[in-house]
């Protein structure tokens, strides 16, 4: 019986004409014209200031603690229901993550929590658009502009994701992108820093360049280049450039093709998640998701763990998702426990993504819902 992967990534317009055509230009190294092209078309679709196409989404956040000169001693707020980039870039600077739970039916930050977090020593609020659904926006800047703490949303999930009509990495003073094999676009290894104070363009110019004013030399602003601040290789070859740009060309085609998936799963699934009891994502109605993901919240962990089981024996590939950062080894070597995080607890046990990719074809999505229905949690 033929597998059905997790994960299958996407060659659906001018990638590989695109890396051809870079190799044949003779410019591998980063910032060149693909690197251009795919930052304009990034601005023009989040609304960003300013976008720098970045080595890995995890990078555009270490960029982001650069950006914010996060010391030793700051305190970050973050959700312990994510990726550990979310917390190891700021950790790396020596910031105490501030663990905040989730909602239970967006499994996003609870904005409700935020204001009592929040604190003298904390120096950002990091948010995640989980699944590619909005965080309440509304209510997390007003609570952070009260209290005067810059906002970064990690949107690596939510790329053409909107709140209220907003694209989502348009609300913080950045934004982070993943263009991670697991993407909805994908170079393999991608990310990107959107930029919202057009105060910090310039430094972060220079921070992606090793912390040198490499950018202002090759535009003939100076006559030589030098360090000049802190910085690192943060920028992606021409020929990961090239490949984005042919799926960033593409990108309404493959939402269009995402959200069929998604919602053939939801219809196909919800008489057997009620009666089974079983949650389904759930967006809110001012909330336009961004088509990255379907999961299911199963009753219990012995549940989740028997469902996948139960799929791998129909050659379907399903998978967990986040652990809670609080209760993880380095989250007690950096005293951040005890923390309350009950919902993340709960939801890390019992969730489970469904195979989810852009050429995921009706008859595979078919056999995997039939499947579904034959389970009993």
């Amino acid at each position: 019986m033929e597998t059905i992967p997790f994960n299958w990534p996407a060659v659906i317009g001018r990638e590989l004409e695109y890396v051809a055509q870079a190799a044949a230009n003779g410019h591998l190294a980063g910032d060149g014209p693909f690197t251009k092209k795919c930052e304009a078309l990034l601005q023009q679709h989040t609304g960003a200031g300013r976008a720098l196409l970045t080595t890995s989404c995890t990078h555009a956040l270490e960029m982001a603690a650069l950006l914010l000169d996060i010391q030793p001693g700051d305190e970050v707020i973050v959700p312990s229901f994510t990726f550990v980039s979310t917390a190891n870039a700021f950790a790396l600077r020596g910031a105490k993550p501030v663990f905040i739970d989730v909602r239970p039916d967006t499994l996003n930050v609870d904005e409700q929590q935020l204001a009592g977090l929040i604190g003298p020593s904390t120096k950002a609020i990091v948010i995640v658009h989980y699944a590619g659904v909005a965080c309440e926006m509304d209510a997390i800047m007003e609570t952070a502009n009260r209290a005067g703490v810059p906002v970064i949303e990690d949107n690596a999930h939510g790329l053409f994701g909107r709140y209220k009509d907003r694209p989502l990495g348009s609300f913080g003073t950045m934004a982070t992108l993943s263009f991670h094999d697991t993407k909805n676009v994908t170079c393999g290894e991608g990310g990107a820093l959107l930029i919202n104070d057009p105060e910090l363009v310039a430094r972060a110019e220079i921070v992606r360049e090793k912390g040198t004013n490499r950018s202002k030399f090759f535009r003939g602003q100076i006559d030589k280049y030098t360090w000049v601040d802190l910085g690192s290789s943060y920028i992606p070859s021409e020929l990961l450039a090239a490949f984005l740009l042919g799926q960033l060309e593409e990108f309404q085609s493959i939402q269009t093709r995402r959200r069929r998936v998604f919602e053939t799963y939801a219809s196909g699934l919800a008489s057997w998640a009620k009666a089974n009891g079983v949650a389904l994502p759930q967006a809110p109605s001012h909330c336009d998701p961004a088509w990255h993901m379907f999961y299911l919240l199963l009753p219990s962990l012995e549940a989740r763990q028997r469902f996948i089981a139960y799929l791998k024996t129909d050659s379907i590939h399903s998978v967990f998702h986040y652990l809670p950062l609080h209760l993880a080894p380095m989250g007690a070597r950096l005293n951040c426990a005890p923390s309350r995080c009950p919902v993340t607890e709960d939801v890390s046990d019992r969730l489970v993504r469904l195979p989810f990719f852009t050429t995921m074809t009706p008859a595979a999505q078919a056999r995997i819902i039939d499947t579904i229905l034959s389970f009993k949690p």
